[in-house]
């Protein structure tokens, strides 16, 4: 009797015949999208440059053996690389290391809160008028339009003079300067979706109109109100620091970027450049990197991007 021999990896249950190859699960939305986010080398710098900030500014009594506030007029205005001041000390005699440090609890608060405040808010506002299309959604729009006729630096320091200074104020100032501009994307957002096929489409099928605006509508709308409201932080980073130098922001001796650049300008002509330039100089990085965050993430919640 001849012995039976099955190939190696046959399977028996198919008469010896290996199986096929089933192909790949689709993968999750989320995991397509920090695939892209990842493919941006720019946005991924820019998002390990802001952890870092806010890691520096969370951790800076571990980072700095000095006050933010108390001074050393004996030494004031010294230079880069001084001995126990890597970045010199400013006019008041304050190190200016430990001042960006502490003043990035304010200046990171400053931009990020009114922005997740405000995000709720301006998205109800845009979902409502924009897929009701009611009288009142046409009224509350535009009132909205009133604010938004103002250019927002102006208006941020017009409110900001009548709430007056101080941490809390600025913030509210700078939340009601935001939701017409951001009431207005998503409106926009939400106007444009509804007229897509998947919303005619569940229309047709009969589907509730509020369970529609959510289930349906505000997921989409969520991905570009996020988009615009990523880019906001970094405009706001630049705003507050305004608002601060202009003196209707955060009260002295508070540490503040915006602060430490308007105490800088004093001695710029005295040919003292670092203590206005190095803060300076961190606004813009900060600022520049939540863009590029912001790019990145529209890239990576563009699903042509997501499969190229």
């Amino acid at each position: 009797m001849s012995a039976v021999t099955h190939d190696v990896g046959a399977d028996p249950t198919t008469g010896g015949v290996p199986p096929a190859t089933t192909p790949d699960a689709p993968q999750p939305q989320w995991r397509l999208a920090v695939r892209a986010f990842s493919r941006d080398k720019w946005a991924v710098a820019s998002l390990a440059v802001l952890v870092l900030v806010a890691l520096a500014a969370i951790f800076a009594p571990l980072l700095t053996p000095y006050s933010p506030v108390a001074g050393d007029p004996v030494n004031r205005l010294a230079g880069i690389g001084t001995d126990g001041h890597l970045l010199g000390l400013d006019g008041q005699g304050r190190d200016i290391w430990t001042r960006l440090l502490y003043g990035g609890r304010n200046s990171l608060m400053v931009a990020v809160v009114p922005v997740l405040a405000v995000f709720p808010l301006a998205l109800m506002i845009g979902l409502f008028a924009g897929y009701q299309r009611s009288r009142a959604g046409e009224v509350l729009m535009r009132v909205l339009d009133v604010l938004f006729a103002f250019p927002l630096v102006l208006l941020a320091i017009a409110l900001s003079a009548v709430l007056g200074a101080g941490l809390g104020n600025v913030m509210l100032a700078i939340g009601i300067t935001l939701i017409p501009y951001m009431a207005r994307v998503a409106y926009t957002a939400t106007v444009q979706e509804s007229s897509k096929d998947y919303v005619e489409a569940a229309r047709a099928y009969g589907a509730n109109p509020l369970l529609l605006m959510f289930r349906e509508l505000m997921p989409n709308v969520v991905v570009q109100l996020l988009v615009y409201a990523t880019t906001l932080c970094g405009l706001m980073i630049v705003v507050a620091s305004g608002l601060s130098f202009l003196g209707v922001g955060v009260i002295p001796p508070t540490p503040d970027w915006g602060i430490m650049t308007a105490d800088g300008k004093n001695v710029l002509l005295e040919g003292i450049y670092h203590v206005a330039t190095i803060p300076g100089l961190l606004i813009l990085v900060v600022s520049l990197a939540f863009n590029l965050i912001g790019d990145g993430v529209r890239d990576a919640l563009d699903p042509r991007k997501q499969t190229s």
